[in-house]
């Protein structure tokens, strides 16, 4: 447990230092915008900079900005993913301080997209192990789990005030390069994280009610229970079948860990269903 915990954390905080150096690295000085709360808070930064004469930084004004989202959070989405947040914006604003701002490159394309591809990794591996980089994260996962679209979709959909802001405050051309770098990150996002996509699992057993009482505990999703022998050992088993979403994946393999790491589970990819599939809000038939 501690060291699943331990990987989870580094993987955030890994994933906090990617959006730094896409930050400071590639978009900041090209002017072209980053996903999320990050791009908010660049944005309101040039504004500020160039309009008011206020020099705050971006790490800064990420930090302000997610205080209200954490409470969100907290309530909406789940105290550990909320406190992997705080620990992923914590570290972001830190990088971001401490990281020069730099310009790698003189195109704007180039910075645009590997600015995008940076971001989009280190949003999706902390997702993946049902972590946050914070912000819209945690926005876009609330509206995800209330209608299992992916959570990409609602990335572009919330991005686009900054898309429309970013052309309207400075050059159309900084919309367009804005746009080009949401969509490499989104992409990217829906690549490592693919939250919508449906697996199967079959876990072969001893402890079936235990395991069945603690999943129920953790999410709430119909379980099929199959009585099974072992064809070697002529044991009676329990062959528990059930389907999830891969977002859950993480949270089930911790279930079984704890329960009865001498299980055995198969997962495979469901290609469709039939029938009800909760969704986050709807009613248990």
């Amino acid at each position: 447990m501690f060291f699943i915990e331990a990987k989870r954390i580094v993987v955030v905080i890994f994933g906090a230092l990617l959006m730094a150096i896409s930050l400071n690295f590639f978009l900041i000085n090209a002017n072209v915008y980053a996903s999320g709360f990050s791009g908010a808070a660049q944005l309101v930064s040039s504004v500020l900079s160039d309009q008011f004469g206020i020099s705050l930084s971006t790490g800064i004004l990420l930090l302000l900005f997610n205080i209200p989202v954490f409470i969100l959070g907290w309530f909406k989405v789940g105290r550990g993913f909320t406190i992997y947040s705080i620990i992923s914006v914590a570290f972001t604003t830190l990088f971001l301080e401490l990281l020069p701002i730099l310009s790698l490159s003189n195109d704007i394309i180039l910075n645009a997209v590997f600015g995008g591809v940076i971001a989009g990794v280190g949003v999706g591996i902390s997702l993946k192990l049902g972590a946050s980089t914070g912000g819209m994260d945690i926005v876009a996962m609330v509206l995800s789990r209330l209608q299992d679209k992916p959570i990409g979709m609602y990335f572009l959909l919330l991005n686009g005030i900054i898309i429309v802001l970013a052309g309207f405050l400075y050059e159309p051309e900084n919309a367009l390069y804005t746009m080009v770098a949401l969509y490499v990150t989104t992409s990217v996002i829906d690549m490592l994280h693919t939250r919508h996509e449906k697996v199967t699992a079959m876990i072969i057993t001893h402890k079936a009610d235990d395991l069945q009482q603690a999943i129920h505990d953790k999410m709430v999703r119909g379980i099929t229970i199959v009585p099974a022998k072992g064809a070697y050992s002529k044991e009676d088993k329990s062959m528990l079948y059930l389907v999830i979403t891969r977002y859950e994946l993480y949270d089930l393999e911790k279930i079984i860990n704890e329960v009865d790491p001498h299980a055995f589970t198969n997962v495979v990819q469901t290609v469709g269903i039939f029938g009800f599939f909760r969704r986050e809000g709807e009613p248990v038939k």
